[in-house]
């Protein structure tokens, strides 16, 4: 068999249906849902609310807390951002529109970061799921060590030093994404790049194929909406 589609099957061959149905389900929810963000549709919020409940069970299915709590967040940053998209901003009934970032935005997303980045630690090192008798400076080597070692299984175990980067970053671009800020779109492509691998070595191929499509989502969403951006500037 090619080594590719062995590496992408793997995993299933012990998974049943129900667990393979579910992952699937869920992945064509949540492009679905992109798709939508991208033609700036207030669908974005109800399909991705069905796709993060789904990928919440999964996730505990697999003991990957890290990717529940990015879940967890994901449904209740939807119905902020359904509530956010869908609410009368003047007389005209006119919706809050796509804009940039101010300095004071910049300063939210970087602190939503930060602090989700160490929350994460914080879990994973209570649960031991990033070895929690290491320093700071020997957990660093660690990460290093293993994600440059060439070696699958010793990659897998650096994988949750990669999740508190996407989990902190799709934490502040969901934010920025119920806002309408055109930004978003830039956070998404990069925790993007990192998950689509990252997704495969966790086992979950459904999953990277729909990070893949995020990601080209994510690219078109960010053109789409700069054009729509700058055809809505006011004119001198």
């Amino acid at each position: 068999m090619n080594p590719i589609i062995d590496f992408f099957l793997e995993p299933y061959k012990n998974s049943s249906f129900f667990d393979i149905a579910l992952e699937a389900t869920a992945a064509i929810f949540g492009i679905v849902s992109v798709w939508f963000a991208k033609r700036e549709k207030i669908w974005v919020y109800p399909t991705g609310i069905i796709s993060t409940f789904l990928y919440i069970f999964i996730c505990y299915r697999f003991v990957l807390y890290g990717d529940l709590i990015v879940n967890g967040y994901y449904t209740l940053m939807s119905v902020y951002g359904w509530y956010m998209w869908s609410k009368v901003i003047d007389a005209d009934k006119h919706h809050i529109p796509i804009s940039r970032t101010t300095k004071k935005d910049k300063l939210k997303a970087i602190g939503i970061f930060v602090f989700t980045s160490i929350f994460v630690i914080f879990v994973y090192r209570h649960y031991n799921v990033m070895p929690n008798h290491l320093s700071f400076k020997e957990s660093i080597s660690f990460a290093i060590d293993n994600l440059s070692s060439g070696n699958l299984v010793d990659f897998r175990k650096a994988t949750p030093f990669l999740d508190t980067f996407t989990t902190g970053i799709f934490f502040s671009a969901m934010w920025l994404m119920a806002n309408k800020k055109i930004e978003n779109w830039t956070l998404w492509i990069a925790g993007n790049i990192v998950s689509i691998p990252l997704y495969f070595v966790k086992g979950l191929g459904f999953t990277g194929i729909q990070y893949s499509i995020f990601l080209i989502l994510a690219i078109q969403g960010y053109i789409a909406w700069k054009k729509n951006l700058s055809n809505n500037l006011p004119t001198s």
